[in-house]
């Protein structure tokens, strides 16, 4: 049965035509079409969202009282996304963890909020299965990506320091900008970390990390003036937005795209996919919230609108010849969603850490448990070193009001204040998740936004795998704060929650087209001029952030789009 929307709700009143098309105009969909214009490609990307003024984003971040990810930035009703106020607003959740993955509807994508980690995955990464005997192996390898990474970086403006990173060996190359600076709160927690030889107990084994490492993250953050943008200043809202753009984010690539040519059309909301006899995509319906139609052709089509959207919007384009959704027949479109587990712990120092200075995203963090054999046991832990105290845009906030319910007022107030604040440490770890079929999102019909548009129903869990390096990333939180003298009472260790940052899985790249949704240039098995990009496509994710290797197989899909082109 045919449960899409219809497949036109009213007469089409816009017909737009390129060479490619593109759905999503974020960090991977950006790049894509500046790539293709480059290539002398006619490019049409469709977004869903309005564009971002960057002003104005600030304005509203600065009146917004919760101050979270999404806060800078307009949430209307024809974009409906997550909110992290309440993970039941967008979401229909049906599994045994909530699930919390944020992402942004509009211009420039979810990039807006990102941390700026510029991160590799790591060789093993790509082949789980074969070297741990866990999950699976991706059918590209390191070597595949290298020379896209390579790429990334150079567009992006990457800083860092090859003889100190968190990172895999470079294998002698450098980075285009001079790192970013480890923040002194980074620096006294790294330093505590010295001297610890880190010996554990995980499903009845002994394990042995030696001593932990420390180092500073690699950046998409202006360390220099770079690309028309300025350094970074250290305005301490640039994970939720930065105010001058020394961070980058794709509206940087969103904007070289159009001044090559390319067309940025916002405010189309992308609902059904339309195939022809032969299998090929042969255009895209979209609404308009002023009550619209409008249809997209092109010769080539890329679906770039993150591991949510990107599934939802294929599950429901059905019909005779996509009974289970377009590029679905595998069975496969939305299975696998991956998200990390989120650890944290909490304590006061006995001495002044000073956080809240400079960019809180975490500069700094442990090389240690990042790879290795414990893999085959329990999820690998990368641990952040949090520059943004216990909260990071309301923490000074909430304990002024926990001290004035203890009745602390005036000057003492202001004295208590900067005392405890100034001591605020946060170790937060990401532990790596399996991917699980059973873990999956689909199309709600009984649940349509104010679009009339299916909402995502999500399913997601984790088993012992990921609870094992929980328990192992709590010992070691707990190893650092007795190193540094946190006293115990002022220690807090929040359950464990589902990392928002990372969302991935839900259109899995593969060999096998029964196995997976696209093949290892991120093309659909099913559909020979249609690629999905993002994310989505990942089989496995490790526990780095994802956007590099993202953005790199974006450039990857790109130069085969290219090469198909020239033979007709």
């Amino acid at each position: 049965m045919d449960h899409s929307p219809p497949t036109e709700r009213g007469p089409v009143v816009e017909t737009v035509s390129a060479d490619v098309v593109i759905v999503g105009a974020g960090v991977v969909g950006g790049l894509a079409a500046y790539a293709l214009r480059k290539f002398g490609h006619s490019v049409i990307v469709l977004d869903s969202g309005p564009r971002i003024d960057r002003v104005e984003a600030v304005q509203r971040f600065r009146a917004s009282p919760t101050k979270g990810s999404n806060a800078p930035y307009e949430n209307p009703p024809y974009t409906p996304q997550p909110d992290e106020n309440n993970y039941y607003n967008y979401y229909v959740q049906a599994g045994a963890k909530t699930f919390q993955g944020l992402y942004l509807r509009g211009v420039g994508g979810t990039s807006w909020h990102w941390t700026g980690h510029a991160e590799r995955h790591y060789p093993n990464d790509f082949r789980m299965w074969s070297a741990y005997g866990v999950g699976v192996d991706w059918p590209i390898s390191y070597d595949d990506m290298l020379p896209y990474y390579q790429r990334v970086e150079q567009e992006w403006g990457v800083a860092g320091d090859a003889s100190d990173y968190i990172g895999p060996d470079r294998r002698g190359e450098t980075f285009p900008l001079p790192r970013v600076p480890m923040t002194y709160s980074d620096t006294r927690i790294g330093s505590a970390t010295e001297g610890i030889d880190f010996t554990y107990q995980c499903a009845g084994s002994e394990f042995k990390a030696g001593m932990l490492a420390y180092g500073p993250y690699p950046h998409a953050r202006n360390s220099v003036p770079h690309d028309g943008r300025p350094q970074c200043c250290g305005n301490a809202s640039c994970r939720f937005i930065c105010p001058i753009a020394a961070k980058y984010d794709a509206s940087a690539h969103v904007t070289k795209a159009e001044q090559l040519g390319a067309r940025v059309l916002d405010k189309r909301v992308v609902h059904r996919i339309e195939t022809g006899a032969d299998g090929r995509v042969t255009g895209l319906l979209y609404s308009h919230p002023d009550g619209w139609e409008g249809r997209a052709i092109g010769t080539r089509y890329i679906l770039a609108a993150h591991a949510i959207e990107t599934p939802k919007l294929l599950l429901i384009s059905t019909g005779e010849r996509t009974p289970k959704g377009v590029a679905n027949s595998s069975g496969m479109v939305g299975r696998n969603l991956i998200a990390l587990a989120d650890v944290n712990t909490l304590g006061l120092a006995p001495e002044a850490t000073f956080p809240y200075r400079g960019p809180v995203s975490a500069t700094g963090g442990l090389k240690s448990l990042r790879d290795g054999g414990f893999r085959a046991t329990h999820g690998a832990i990368a641990t952040n070193f949090v520059n943004g105290g216990w909260n990071a845009t309301l923490g000074p906030a909430q304990r002024a009001e926990k001290l004035i319910q203890q009745g602390v007022f005036g000057a003492e107030l202001a004295a208590e204040m900067a005392r405890q604040t100034a001591r605020e440490v946060t170790l937060g770890s990401m532990v790596d998740v399996l991917p699980n079929d059973a873990n999956r999102v689909v199309a709600d019909f009984a649940n349509p936004d104010a679009m009339g548009i299916p909402r995502p129903k999500v399913t997601f869990g984790w088993d012992e795998y990921t609870d094992r390096g929980i328990a192992v990333a709590r010992q070691m939180h707990q190893a650092i704060f007795r190193k540094m003298g946190i006293p115990e009472d002022t220690w807090q260790q929040p359950e464990p929650d589902v990392e928002t940052a990372v969302i991935a899985g839900t259109t899995r790249m593969g060999a096998c087209s029964k196995t997976s949704v696209v093949d290892p240039f991120c093309q659909s098995h099913d559909h020979p001029n249609l690629h999905i990009i993002g994310t989505g496509v990942y089989p496995t994710t490790g526990i780095v952030s994802p956007s590099m290797t993202a953005a790199g197989l974006a450039l990857r899909a790109a130069d085969q789009i290219h090469a198909g082109f020239g033979q007709g």
